[in-house]
């Protein structure tokens, strides 16, 4: 995506650290210019009550976003809801984009660019759709491919989705780059690609060529730095989106894994049937059930705890909890997105150079 975007996100009745998850995302991290949200039921109202230092009106219509000094040129969807389908009352709103000369870009399953009405009024108007989530043509399965020399890999994962493993990500890559690491981040999901620009939507891959998809993007990865950071997905033990977690993990085969966690969540982010609820895991045996699993394939280690702590909006209390999970798990510990990332990479960094499957692999410097 082109770093000169000015973009009006579509969230309708549904802005919010959740259900909007793909908004507060491209906000906080893309390059990309947000210049209004577009959802009528916060209209008058500023995104910065959000997100502080965000300085973003909320409209109630396109017209008024399109009258502002700087006006969008991209009308992008701001929701990532379960399944991944276009709410059927945002299709005049998409519409009244492309008749103004809007670029539309979405990151749902449903893609607007096979949608016969968007495409023809699409085509009339010269703009493009962009669907973020449409699978790329490159078909392979996993071959084992070795990581690089000198490279150390490290993916995140999670007790539950939507809890910020894409977010805890580019945190680290934004401390690693601070202390002078060449990092790189690979984006898995719709909302990664729109904030850097490249990647793949894991959850859309068919099956057989997820952990394939994931060799590559590690190798192309692998040519821009030193460190790769993977944003994760799903969760290993979510009834619903386990099957990605896997991939990433056999995939990706990570020297180390981050453990994202919201304390405070009971119970998985699921629309399941009544009395069906499955409970968030306890840490200290699902890190080690994630060591177990990606040693199936390759050795791997939890180095390190990212923390949620939004649930716990008293700052001395949320520092209470870091605390209190870093002494239970015996790892360091850290809110990256509320507090900064700058402790949790130094001591992920040491840790990682440390594990004997990463040493091996290090250059040796010469002595002098």
């Amino acid at each position: 995506m082109s770093t000169t975007r000015r973009l009006v996100i579509l969230t309708e009745g549904q802005f919010g650290a959740h259900h909007a998850k793909t908004a507060m995302g491209v906000i906080r991290y893309a390059t990309d210019r947000t210049v209004a949200v577009l959802d009528s039921s916060i209209a008058g109202r500023n995104v910065s009550e959000w997100l502080p230092g965000h300085d973003i009106p909320a409209v109630a219509t396109l017209a008024e976003a399109l009258a502002l000094p700087e006006p969008p040129d991209t009308l992008l969807i701001g929701i990532a809801p379960t399944g991944g389908k276009l709410p059927a009352e945002w299709r005049a709103t998409i519409l009244e984009a492309i008749d103004k000369g809007l670029e539309v870009h979405s990151g749902l399953h449903t893609f607007l660019g096979d949608d016969p009405e968007f495409s023809a009024e699409a085509a009339a108007k010269g703009v493009r759709i962009v669907d973020y989530r449409r699978p790329p043509e490159r078909h392979e399965t996993a071959i084992g491919r070795p990581h690089a020399p000198g490279k150390r890999v490290i993916l995140t994962v999670g007790t539950d989705c939507a809890i910020g493993k894409m977010s805890v990500a580019l945190e680290l890559r934004k401390s690693a780059l601070r202390q002078g690491d060449k990092a790189v981040f690979v984006p898995t999901g719709q909302t990664g690609m729109m904030i850097d620009g490249w990647g793949v939507a894991v959850d859309r891959v068919i099956s057989d060529f997820v952990q394939g998809t994931v060799e590559w993007m590690i190798e192309e990865a692998e040519g821009r730095g030193d460190w790769i950071i993977v944003e994760g997905q799903g969760s290993l033990d979510h009834p619903a989106y386990s099957s990605v977690t896997l991939g990433l993990i056999h995939g990706a085969t990570p020297h180390a894994m981050v453990m994202v966690h919201k304390p405070g969540l009971a119970e998985h982010d699921w629309d399941h049937i009544a009395g069906h609820a499955f409970p968030i895991a306890k840490l200290p045996g699902f890190i080690r059930l994630h060591e177990t699993v990606a040693g199936l394939v390759a050795p791997s280690k939890v180095v390190g705890i990212a923390l949620n702590t939004m649930l716990y909006p008293d700052e001395a209390e949320a520092r209470e909890v870091v605390a209190r999970i870093a002494e239970e798990t015996g790892l360091p510990a850290a809110d990256p997105v509320r507090f900064g990332g700058d402790g949790l990479w130094a001591a992920v960094h040491k840790a990682v150079d440390e594990l004997p499957w990463v040493a091996r692999a290090l250059p040796v410097v010469p002595s002098t």
